[in-house]
């Protein structure tokens, strides 16, 4: 009897321990699986053929050239400038000069790309620089957040407030899109023909080139993340 609780006890160890396995292993494989909620496309390193590539493509197209011109005013094949901009073959020095002499740069721009530096902004709270520019509506506070440094699209995060005596002003317009999260207060903010109640914890997403802003101010002082993105020139 007591070899038999023995055995027993011995083969429930057994299977608590390898349910405990199969449970780490399982999770282990849905982490390796696991991404955020967005739709953007992921992106792990690049070789340094595919950045030289990405980059003579990038600049190509900047000097809104095709690219069956670019081989012809580097000397190469189509083929070959093909195989290039996708990352495919990894060209000579000669070849890269030559190509950067045709894009008018010189040939250390085409390195430029791999292993740069990645933004990273930190402010800590209460030290947002405070933005003052010519024709800031009275009563409107700007503090950025951060910044960024590079890339095809700039990105402004502001901390903005509107104190007691602000004025409404709804014909602000800008190249881009904005976000705006309410923190607190209460305002109604008019975006081209359509006026929107925002309260604490409301969010608006709209084309910033239409005229837009605090139309009323129902509660103050307001206060609500600005967040505007555009293309760099």
């Amino acid at each position: 009897m007591k070899s038999d609780r023995s055995a027993a006890t011995a083969t429930s160890d057994a299977g608590g321990a390898a349910t405990k396995l199969k449970s780490k292993s399982d999770n282990t494989a849905k982490g390796a699986d696991l991404r955020t909620v967005s739709n953007a496309p992921s992106r792990g390193p690049m070789s340094l053929e595919a950045t030289i590539g990405v980059k003579i493509r990038d600049l190509r197209r900047k000097l809104d050239v095709t690219a069956t011109d670019l081989a012809q005013s580097a000397g190469l094949s189509a083929g070959m400038l093909s195989k290039i901009e996708h990352g495919q073959i990894s060209p000579s020095l000669t070849t890269l000069q030559s190509l950067a002499a045709a894009l008018h740069v010189p040939i250390t721009e085409l390195f430029s790309g791999f292993e740069e530096s990645r933004d990273c902004s930190y402010v800590r709270n209460g030290t947002g620089i405070r933005i003052e520019r010519r024709g800031t509506k009275v009563g409107h506070f700007y503090d950025l957040l951060g910044h960024s440094l590079a890339g095809p699209i700039a990105v402004e995060p502001y901390l903005i407030t509107l104190s007691k005596d602000a004025i409404p002003y709804t014909a602000f317009q800008h190249e881009g899109l904005e976000l705006i999260y309410m923190l607190s207060g209460k305002v109604r903010y008019r975006h081209v023909d359509r006026s929107y109640l925002m309260e604490a914890g409301d969010t608006l997403f709209f084309d910033s080139s239409g005229s837009h802003g605090p139309e009323e101010l129902l509660e103050s002082p307001v206060q609500y993340l600005s967040i505007i993105i555009y293309p760099r020139n």
